[in-house]
Parts: C-alpha cells; sequence; structure tokens
C-alpha cells in the first residue's frame, strides 16, 4: 500500500500547477455522461495517459481525460470517463483518481453511472439516487495492507452514500420535474450484460439497478473520508420474461439522452453545497423517494 502514496502524490503533482484553487468537489462521469465535462468552466483538460499511474481509458464512451474547472463559481475537478475491472486492471488502479481527488483537496465525490434497471417501476432515463450499494466485484480496493494516512483499516459502510446530498438531489429533480429515486446500485464485474436468471438474482437481493463500476470507487471515498453522492441514469430495463437483446451502442445513446438530467443535478449541488448535516435514522425509516 505504501507505493500507492507515491503513486498518488506523483499523480497529483502533475494536476496542481493546472488548478486555480483547491477543488471542492470531485466527479466522476460515466458512460454516455462525458459531455457534461464540456460544461464546466474550464481552467484545464488533461489526458490521463499524460497523468502518472493512471490507466489508459478503453472503455466505450469514456474519453479518459482529468479535467480541472468550476461549477457556479466553485473549483472542480472530473474525470471524463473512468476505469474499469473488466478493462484488466486492478481495483486500486481504477480507484486512483479518487484518491487524487482527495490529494488535491476534494470534500464531497460525486459518482455517475449508466445502469439496467432491476425495479419494475423504473423506465429508461430514469435517474436512481443511489441511497446503498451491494458488491458483487469479487474483491474489495481496500484489500492488503492498510496505510492509516489513507484511511482507517475498517471503515465504516453503514451509509456510504452522504444521506443530506442524496435528499438535495431527489428535490432538486422534484424542482426541475424529472423522475428521480433513490434506490439500491448492484455493482458487478462485467463485461458481459447478465443472463435472465442473474437478473432475477439481483432483484431478489434487494437491488434497484445494476451496473460494473462505482461500487469501488466509493468505498474508496468513504475510506479517504469524503461525502458521497453517487447518480445512476436507467439506460436499459431489465425485464427476465421478457428481455430484448442490449449492446453498449445502445446504453450510451439512452445515457446520452438522460445527461441533462444527470448535470442537472450536478450544478444544483455544487451551487447548494452546505456543510454535513447527518442525522441517525430511526428503525424503520425510509429514504425519501425511495423505490
Amino acid at each position: 500500500m505504501h507505493s500507492w502514496i507515491q503513486h498518488i502524490d506523483e499523480a497529483a503533482a502533475v494536476i496542481r500547477p493546472h488548478l486555480s484553487g483547491a477543488p471542492k468537489v470531485g466527479i466522476i462521469l460515466g458512460t454516455g455522461l462525458a459531455t457534461f465535462a464540456d460544461q464546466l468552466e474550464p481552467q484545464a483538460v488533461l489526458d490521463c495517459a499524460d497523468i502518472p499511474h493512471f490507466p489508459r481509458a478503453t472503455a466505450l464512451g469514456h474519453r479518459g481525460r482529468f479535467v480541472c474547472g468550476s461549477v457556479s463559481g466553485t473549483p472542480v475537478v472530473a474525470m471524463d470517463g473512468r476505469f474499469h475491472a473488466y478493462e484488466g486492471y486492478s481495483l486500486q488502479q481504477t480507484t486512483l483518481p479518487v484518491r487524487v481527488m482527495k490529494a488535491l483537496g476534494a470534500e464531497v465525490m460525486i459518482v455517475s453511472n449508466a445502469s439496467g434497471g432491476l425495479n419494475p417501476k423504473l423506465a429508461e432515463g430514469d435517474v436512481v439516487v443511489i441511497a446503498d450499494h451491494i458488491n458483487l466485484l469479487s474483491s474489495n480496493p481496500l484489500t492488503g495492507i492498510n496505510d492509516d494516512r489513507l484511511g482507517p483499516q475498517f471503515p465504516d459502510m453503514s451509509r456510504p452514500y452522504d444521506r443530506a446530498l442524496g435528499e438535495q438531489a431527489l428535490e432538486i429533480a422534484r424542482r426541475e420535474n424529472f423522475t428521480a429515486v433513490a434506490g439500491v446500485y448492484v455493482g458487478v464485474c462485467g463485461p458481459c450484460y447478465e443472463t435472465r436468471a442473474e437478473y432475477r438474482f439481483l432483484r431478489a437481493i434487494g437491488g434497484d439497478v445494476v451496473g460494473m463500476s462505482t461500487v469501488a470507487e466509493v468505498i474508496v471515498a468513504v475510506h479517504a473520508g469524503l461525502r458521497v453522492l453517487g447518480l445512476s441514469v436507467v439506460t436499459n430495463v431489465c425485464r427476465p420474461d421478457a428481455l430484448a437483446p442490449t449492446d453498449g451502442q445502445r446504453v450510451l445513446r439512452a445515457a446520452q439522452a438522460a445527461e441533462s438530467k444527470i448535470g442537472r443535478i450536478v450544478r444544483g449541488i455544487v451551487a447548494e453545497l452546505d456543510p454535513p448535516a447527518e442525522s441517525p435514522a430511526q428503525p424503520g425509516e425510509r429514504t425519501t423517494g425511495a423505490l
């Protein structure tokens, strides 16, 4: 783990001269959501290939750029495309950008993705504000000897997604008049889409949406002490008894069609950022807007 400290420091050292100030927010943009990066008030755009120790993005719809800019005057940094385990990278490699954003000064992490809708109430284009997740990646990015400089060995995961940020996201969607609900994201390795039996299983264990990213990044963000907001765009509905074939291009088009919704939430969240206001959940309490 000690080598990762050096990797983080070396990557951050290349990025830091391009910043006008410490970024308050780090954003990770998933499949089909990349053009939001073009809407940031840009200061610099770096190719990930030019940042030490960053992998190369090979997934469809992921441009592999690190963007330094601002939203509503607030300094932010954004990954224009992410890295995945199915590309052959370790979870430590895929989550390195989260560590670097933290090292640059980020306090909040906004993670977005495209997903398959498991819950029958969901439709293509809906936004799910992630309230919790299930890790089926078969591994964990914290595996190995822990370095206390990065975070505690056994981070608490009782509430990985910041409740106040989630409520803000749902309120923004209500104001903007589009569908957004709270739900559970299941993270799988991929790269193939699921079988009918797997969709039934994922729904049975409590999943509302399923995708091939996000969970490892959120685990690392929690380990690093960041507040996390997770946003998922439903790009295909997963009805085991009436399952239509899907492919990457269809998912990409569906995510692009819904991209403005993610953009409106992100801009609203950044504009309204305030100190965390956590209150313990009461027994049996449901998250507002939950499916």
